[in-house]
């Protein structure tokens, strides 16, 4: 083929986009009737559609080919409409990740069982820590007034027995009147504030080689006791020698006016008690009070009684 010769087929229309030149719209090239340019290229203008023309899960027409017409269904009032579904919520579509919660029993209380129960454990604390507490304090005051009742040789407490006879399980205990008295020793009531029975007490004390003497019978331990005296004196000290199984004790028994409230002269007014401490042996043994060289011996006796020391 010669330049410039008419044949039935020219460049621009082999070339599908010759209507886009100069030369090629001189020629008279027409846009290609088929879609962007391509031959049997789908129209543009058919692939458009309406915001929810499409449905899913509809047959769909081959590509290129104009899709069939499905009839728009209005929902009703309070109800989805059907231009959109889920993919989901059409047939075959993907499944949703989120699954139904199961219905429930209703929403649970707080645990009042448990509390109560905790509130009462607690009250029982309490309550016991109280009762503990009430009980320590009763011990400690019985035990302060057991020990207060002791008395000492700078004490003038009088605690003394009821009686000249010993109860069973007691420590002995005698009036002053029913010991075996030595030589000038006697016994008188006249003086009041004796303890002893009938308010007998031993007198006549006041001279050397005046004693008294005690036989102590059913000591059930043999160890160390005190020996407790009722003495009455006139407002002035005395002393005697204390003898134990034929042993004299180096400290003699002192019969003070403690306290100095005792007028000079007044036997009423001057009864008080005193202790020493004593070893005894278990069985018999012999307590003796002696007025010996170097005592002062001006004192009336009223009663003697053991406590284990």
């Amino acid at each position: 083929m010669t330049p410039g010769e008419n044949s039935p087929s020219t460049p621009e229309d082999d070339d599908p986009f010759g209507y886009l030149y100069a030369d090629g719209q001189a020629r008279g090239a027409q846009p290609p009737s088929g879609g962007y340019g391509y031959p049997n290229s789908v129209s543009r203008s058919s692939r458009v559609r309406a915001v929810g023309e499409r449905q899913y899960g509809q047959p769909q027409a081959p590509y290129g080919q104009p899709q069939p017409t499905v009839p728009q269904q209005q929902g009703a009032y309070g109800q989805p409409n059907a231009h959109y579904q889920a993919p989901e919520t059409l047939p075959g579509g993907a499944p949703t990740s989120r699954q139904p919660m199961a219905p429930t029993g209703g929403r649970r209380g707080p645990n009042t069982k448990g509390l109560l129960i905790g509130a009462i454990a607690v009250v029982a604390a309490v309550v016991i820590g109280i009762g503990i507490a009430v009980i320590n304090g009763n011990d400690g005051k019985k035990t302060d007034s057991k020990s207060d009742s002791t008395p000492t040789q700078s004490q003038s407490s009088e605690p003394s027995p009821s009686g000249s006879s010993s109860a069973a399980g007691e420590l002995p205990k005698t009036d002053a009147s029913a010991l075996l008295l030595g030589p000038g020793v006697t016994t008188a009531s006249d003086v009041k504030g004796s303890q002893a029975k009938g308010g007998t007490y031993v007198t006549g004390f006041n001279h050397v080689g005046a004693t008294v003497t005690w036989s102590v019978n059913n000591v059930e331990k043999a160890g160390s006791y005190r020996l407790y005296v009722r003495y009455g004196i006139p407002g002035v000290d005395a002393n005697a020698t204390l003898v134990v199984n034929g042993k004299v004790d180096s400290r003699p028994i002192q019969m003070k006016n403690f306290g100095g409230g005792t007028p000079q002269g007044d036997w009423e007014k001057g009864w008080k008690t005193t202790w020493s401490n004593v070893n005894l042996n278990k069985g018999a043994n012999t307590i003796q009070i002696a007025c010996n060289d170097g005592n002062q011996c001006n004192a009336n006796l009223d009663q003697l009684w053991l406590v284990k020391g």
